[in-house]
Parts: C-alpha cells; sequence; structure tokens
C-alpha cells in the first residue's frame, strides 16, 4: 500500500499545495455524489496523512481527540433541542393554525393567499429552525388552499419554496448556531441580529408576490373576505406558537436562560402544547424522536468531516495565506466581501447550506475578519454571518439544484419544475435587493445589538 500512495504526484507537494488540491478533490467527491459529509471527511483524512509525510500515527491521535471535543461540546446540544422542537411543531398541526389565521387575514386580497403562506411560514420559522422542514410542512398545508382558489402551479410551489427560506432566518436557526461555533460569536447575539433581515424578508416576499399578480393576473384567484369574529377566532388558535416563541426568545434576552438552555424549554413547552391540544400521541412522539435522530446525526456528521478538512486546511495554511493575499492586492474591503458573496450565490446553486457554512466560513472568516469595515469585530462578525446566511438561503431556491425546489416539486408532481423554476426568479430578485441593502447599510442588521 506504501509503494502505491509513494507514487501518487500528491506525496511531493507541500502542504499549501495539498490544501489547494484538496478544493477540486473535494468538488469532484461531490460531483461523483458522494455524502458531503463523507467527502470532506476523506478529504481531511487524506490531507493529514500527505501532509505528515506518511506517518499514521497524528492522523489517528487527530481522528480520538477531534472526534471527542467535536461531539463533546456543550453548544451543540441546541441543535437537536430545536430539531425536536421543529419536530413537535411539524407533527402537532401548528402550522395550520398559523396558515389559517394569516389567510383569514389576508386572504381575500390580490395574491392574498400566497401572502398567507408567507406570513404562515415566517411564523413557523420561528419555532422550527430548519428551511426544508418549514417548506415541506407549510406546502402540506397551504397548496390545496392555493389549488382550490385559482393559483397557478408554478407561483404556489415559487411562493413555498421562497416562504420556506424564512426557517433558517428568523431565529431560532440551526445554521447561526453553527456559524457561532464555527467562528465563536455570541448565539443570542447572532439571533437578535437577524429579526430585522427575517422581517424585511418577509415583506420583500408580499411585495415580490403583489407585483407578480399584476404582471401575471390569471395566476391568481380570490376568494370572499372573512368576517371579523372569524379573524380574531382564527388568529386566537395562534396561541400556542406566540407563547412558545415568547418563552423562548424572551427568556433568552431576559437572562433567565442560556440559548442552549432556551433549546430544551422550547422543545418541552412544544411538546407539552402538543399534548394538550391532543395533537401529540405515542405515535407522534416516536416519529419526533426518530425524524430529529435522523437529522441529527446527518448534521453531526457532516459537522465532523468539516472539523476534519477545516483542521487539515490550517495545518496547511491556505486560510492565512488567502487572508494575506487578498490583503496585499489592495482590494477595498467592500469590493472583497462582494466576491465573496457572489461566490456564495454561485456555489450555493450547487451545494445544500449547512455543507457551504461549514465548508466555506473557516476559510473567508479570517479575510473577513483581516479587514477594516469601520466597526468593532464582533459587529463584522455578525454582520458578515447574516449576509452569509441571506446569500445561502438564496441558494435554497436558486435553480438548478435549489434544494427548496426539489422539496416542493416533490410535494407536487403535477407543476413542471420549470414553471416554478420561472416565477422562483422574482424571489431570488428581491434576495438579492434586500442583500445589497443590508450589504450597504451595516446599521441595519446591527440595529438591535449593543
Amino acid at each position: 500500500m506504501q509503494w502505491f500512495l509513494d507514487l501518487l504526484p500528491l506525496a511531493d507537494l507541500s502542504r499549501l499545495e495539498l490544501g489547494f488540491w484538496s478544493f477540486p478533490i473535494l468538488l469532484g467527491l461531490i460531483f461523483l455524489r458522494a455524502p458531503i459529509g463523507l467527502a470532506m471527511l476523506l478529504c481531511g483524512f487524506g490531507g493529514w496523512y500527505f501532509a505528515m509525510n506518511g506517518n499514521p500515527t497524528p492522523l489517528l491521535a487527530k481522528l480520538k481527540s477531534e472526534t471527542y471535543s467535536t461531539f463533546s461540546s456543550y453548544s451543540l446540544t441546541i441543535i437537536p433541542m430545536f430539531l425536536l422542537m421543529g419536530q413537535f411543531a411539524t407533527l402537532s398541526g401548528m402550522s395550520t393554525s398559523l396558515f389559517k389565521a394569516a389567510e383569514s387575514f389576508l386572504g381575500h386580497r390580490r395574491g392574498g393567499v400566497a401572502m398567507a403562506a408567507v406570513g404562515a411560514c415566517a411564523g413557523f420559522g420561528a419555532i422550527c429552525g430548519s428551511s426544508l422542514a418549514t417548506a415541506a410542512t407549510m406546502s402540506r398545508v397551504a397548496l390545496p388552499e392555493l389549488r382550490r382558489y385559482g393559483y397557478s402551479g408554478g407561483f404556489s410551489t415559487a411562493t413555498l419554496a421562497a416562504g420556506g427560506t424564512l426557517g433558517i432566518l428568523i431565529p431560532p436557526s440551526v445554521i447561526l448556531v453553527l456559524y457561532a461555533i464555527i467562528t465563536e460569536q455570541n448565539i443570542a447575539k447572532l439571533f437578535l441580529a437577524a429579526f430585522i433581515p427575517g422581517i424585511l424578508a418577509a415583506l420583500g416576499y408580499v411585495l415580490t408576490i403583489s407585483i407578480y399578480v399584476r404582471l401575471y393576473p390569471d395566476s391568481a384567484g380570490t376568494r370572499e373576505p372573512q368576517p371579523m369574529s372569524e379573524r380574531w377566532a382564527a388568529l386566537g388558535k395562534t396561541w400556542p406558537v406566540l407563547l412558545i416563541f415568547g418563552l423562548v426568545v424572551g427568556g433568552i434576552y431576559a437572562g433567565w436562560f442560556t440559548p442552549t438552555e432556551g433549546s430544551a424549554v422550547g422543545a418541552a413547552g412544544t411538546g407539552l402544547v402538543a399534548l394538550v391540544s391532543g395533537n401529540l400521541n405515542w405515535a407522534v412522539f416516536r416519529e419526533s424522536l426518530i425524524g430529529t435522530a435522523k437529522t441529527t446525526a446527518m448534521i453531526f456528521f457532516i459537522v465532523l468531516g468539516a472539523a476534519f478538512y477545516n483542521g487539515f486546511l490550517a495545518l496547511s495554511g491556505v486560510p492565512q495565506f488567502m487572508a494575506d493575499y487578498v490583503l496585499g492586492q489592495g482590494l477595498s474591503p467592500w469590493v472583497v466581501l462582494i466576491i465573496i458573496l457572489l461566490f456564495y450565490l454561485i456555489f450555493g446553486c450547487l451545494m445544500d447550506s449547512l455543507s457551504m457554512i461549514l465548508l466555506t466560513v473557516p476559510i473567508f472568516f479570517p479575510v473577513i475578519s483581516a479587514m477594516d469595515f469601520g466597526m468593532s469585530p464582533e459587529h463584522v462578525a455578525i454582520w458578515f454571518g447574516i449576509l452569509v446566511l441571506i446569500v445561502v438561503e438564496v441558494g435554497l431556491i436558486t435553480p438548478p439544484v435549489g434544494m427548496n425546489l426539489f422539496i416542493i416539486n416533490a410535494m407536487d408532481r403535477s407543476t413542471p419544475i420549470t414553471e416554478t423554476y420561472k416565477a422562483v426568479m422574482f424571489f431570488v430578485g428581491s434576495d438579492i435587493v434586500r442583500v445589497a441593502i443590508l450589504v450597504a447599510f451595516p446599521a441595519i442588521t446591527l440595529f438591535l445589538i449593543p
């Protein structure tokens, strides 16, 4: 085996050269449909092996220490707790009450049922934290209603795909938690910074719907307005969502508990509400635990692969080399930021959001941190995190391989995905405008940060 490895051209490369060669190898593995976690793990293993001149001892020591240090992190327990909270909310019918309440107030307007779907996605995202789960759950609830009132297939699926992205932007967000862990930032402050951009996203989508139905009047039907008494009755049924969101987020900022403790409180509270409402039985409870375990295992395997690969990149010196090289070019910090965001927009069409964050933030964050944006390092880190989250979110709905688009298409086989592609570009345009606004005016993101 050793003689074969010695024949490989990688054996004669420097550590820095190994680091740069690992990128095309990683992309090749992904192109060959290897799971992203496995691809990063293999590249990390191979990189460590060749960087240590074929000595397996440091690699085995790394395997032991990295696995323990990664999964013994107290901060990571927030992920399965928020996922469990989302599972309880998904399977216990809270999404239906959110949509019905939004529909009762907005449904009679032109494009109102689609606006209601966006509003319900925003509300559900506040107790879910997953884009794919939000898109899938709200599709089951809203698609029949959209079809019932004459909304075209492409417009309906595009609206729900875009609305699903609010699941990772509006706190709590699993992606923000991972970003905070990677960059060693305060989770509570990142959640707080995401509020205004999240509201802007929902308002931008509502405005996009309004413009779309005026350009294409036949894409949306109408429905009769509901009496005010029925509207308030529907709104009253959303109290579990408001209670859980207020308890978790309010408790975190009131100092009653940490974000990790808040995630456990949210999971317990959501489960209790579902139990009291009669929507939680043994079958639902078992399905929630299994769903949480599967998603957590997938995320943790990607985290482990990223830990090994990013550890190898740090050993190779690629992040530091990139930071020094960019600084040496004399480019404006704003130009560098725009280039990085464009990179995320392009590669977001090809990779899922979690993999993008874990793979690229350890490379780009040192570059951004080394530049002067006229803000404190903490504010730069938080602002950059929200921008990255938004552009990664755009990738979820950008053709040809936006993950949300395929989730929605799988739930509505009667609508050609090309029709969804055409309609969703209006929402992509709204996202790009929002990114430009947040880049130009960082104070919007940092307004609530002390």
